[in-house]
């Protein structure tokens, strides 16, 4: 895979962890882009250098980058590095 991602491979994982991983992308807002007091994310797009996110703040909507790592190589890659990131906000 590029250095990119197609847009349907990043549409689908973000489609993915919207609606089965909500408290994932969250935690990923909160632990890795340092937005503590975030009540509510979503990912919307994921390259092979980060994420890009919109976050909720109180009354507020912001955009959120959250860089990896490592490039991704490809979406298996992307799917270790996320569950990889997760536990390492969990256990944090």
């Amino acid at each position: 895979m590029s250095a990119e991602f197609s847009h349907e491979v990043s549409s689908r994982i973000c489609k993915h962890m919207n609606e089965d991983h909500a408290n994932a992308v969250l935690l990923y807002a909160q632990h890795f882009g340092g937005v503590a007091n975030a009540t509510k994310a979503e990912m919307l797009k994921i390259d092979s250098v980060g994420m890009d996110l919109t976050v909720q703040v109180s009354e507020e909507t912001l955009p959120l980058r959250i860089e990896f790592d490592h490039n991704l190589v490809d979406s298996e890659d992307a799917h270790h590095t996320l569950i990889a990131m997760v536990k390492q906000a969990r256990t944090s």
